[in-house]
């Protein structure tokens, strides 16, 4: 048998041949270490394994402590499972289920179109600013929770920017689908901006609400060239947003150890001015100016999930800052921590109404008769929450439970 042929065979089953033959390979670390220090490095070495290679699903990998550290005699059940749910998860919980009110209620969009239109359209600073951003939340908020709030804002601008990302990603192989791509949400125009190649020839005009794209004589190739030149810009969009998160959350007990990517990224960062470039962008910001606009004044939901969102950071940098006593001086002490904060504002949500109560409801028997719709939805939290992330966590803090 050739040897590509063979190579190919056992690419397709190098999931289930590293299921098996991981275990045999670190056996000897069970009878060469001490008995209770050599099986919990077997253990951690096994989901290290099968976590970087995805060799079982993650969240899978997350729940082996739950079975192997009993089984093992390395911590009993009683021990490992409560792991799973400590208090670091339900402030990551709130987190998560703060954003998914956010994006409920389009609040996401809103602040997108006002970053936009405050930042530009440049990659250099569009990436600048989300960093900025999830820096600053992050001092406040978990630095997975605020990853988990950033994206969808950091969808929104980029679909804004660049349409559907489905519709991108085939332009990058198939340039015939460049008629498709639209923007998503209120306005119809098809934005090509941030072209990466000086032959744009692309004119974009506006007449009254709407923008249409008059003609494109540029050839197959500079499509596809520009269409990977926007995908390479939303990859790294969204890349920096966990990295911003890390670098903002050392100002922080919750946050993680500061990651120094950000001069990194900075000096890789493109600043190159042409001239089809910058006529691009003025159309773009006068065309996001006019979808902001479109969005009208705030509305009731809008205002509510940011006053709480809002809330929520002023309780949290305030519970025990260090420098001055917090209000957890009003509690027992030891008792309340961030995460008794992001569930009392998130459980809120819950039943606080989407729509202005008003008192003329009541005496009025003309009143359209409206079911009550609160802020969030156990269903939308549901949906939202990736569980699976709330898992690994677990198998995480399982882990570090054993090693200590």
């Amino acid at each position: 048998m050739k040897i590509s042929v063979l190579s190919k065979k056992l690419w397709c089953v190098h999931k289930q041949l590293l299921l098996l033959l991981t275990p045999l390979l670190f056996l000897p670390l069970l009878l060469t270490l001490p008995e209770k220090e050599g099986k919990c490095l077997y253990v951690v070495i096994l989901m290290a394994t099968f976590w970087c290679t995805e060799a079982l699903p993650l969240a899978v990998t997350a729940m082996l402590p739950v079975c192997l550290f009993p089984t093992l005699g390395i911590l009993p059940a009683k021990t490992v499972c409560p792991q799973y749910f400590i208090e670091t998860n339900f402030l990551f919980f709130s987190g998560l289920v703060m954003a998914s009110s956010i994006e409920e209620w389009g609040l996401h969009r809103r602040i997108a179109m006002k970053v936009l239109s405050i930042v530009g359209v440049k990659p250099a600073w569009l990436i600048l600013g989300m960093m900025i951003t999830s820096s600053f939340l992050s001092m406040w908020l978990s630095n997975t929770a605020t990853t988990a709030m950033m994206l969808p804002i950091a969808n929104a601008i980029l679909e804004s920017l660049f349409g559907d990302l489905e519709t991108l990603k085939q332009k990058c192989k198939s340039p015939e689908g460049h008629d498709s791509a639209v923007i998503n949400g209120q306005t119809s125009l098809k934005l090509h901006s941030l072209p990466s190649e000086a032959s744009e020839k692309q004119t974009l005009s506006m007449d009254g609400m709407d923008a249409v794209e008059h003609t494109d004589m540029r050839t197959t190739e500079e499509i596809r060239s520009e269409s990977q030149y926007q995908l390479k810009v939303w990859k790294g969009f969204l890349i920096c947003i966990p990295y911003a998160a890390s670098i903002g959350g050392t100002a922080t007990l919750t946050g993680t150890a500061p990651n120094l990517i950000l001069i990194g990224q900075l000096k890789r960062l493109c600043f190159a001015k042409h001239d089809h470039r910058a006529q691009a962008e003025a159309r773009a910001i006068a065309l996001i100016k006019e979808d902001y606009r479109k969005l009208g004044p705030m509305n009731f939901a809008e205002g509510a999930i940011s006053f709480f969102f809002i809330l929520f950071a002023v309780l949290l940098f305030t519970r025990d800052p260090k420098f001055v006593p917090g209000w957890s001086v009003f509690f027992k002490k030891g008792y309340v921590s961030d995460a008794v904060t992001g569930v009392i504002i998130v459980s809120i949500l819950f039943f606080f109404p989407s729509q202005k109560p008003s008192l003329s409801w009541w005496f009025d028997p003309q009143a359209v008769n409206t079911p009550y719709v609160p802020l969030l939805s156990w269903k939308k939290a549901q949906d939202s929450v990736p569980w699976n992330i709330i898992l690994l966590l677990g198998g995480g803090f399982a882990m570090a439970k054993a090693c200590e």
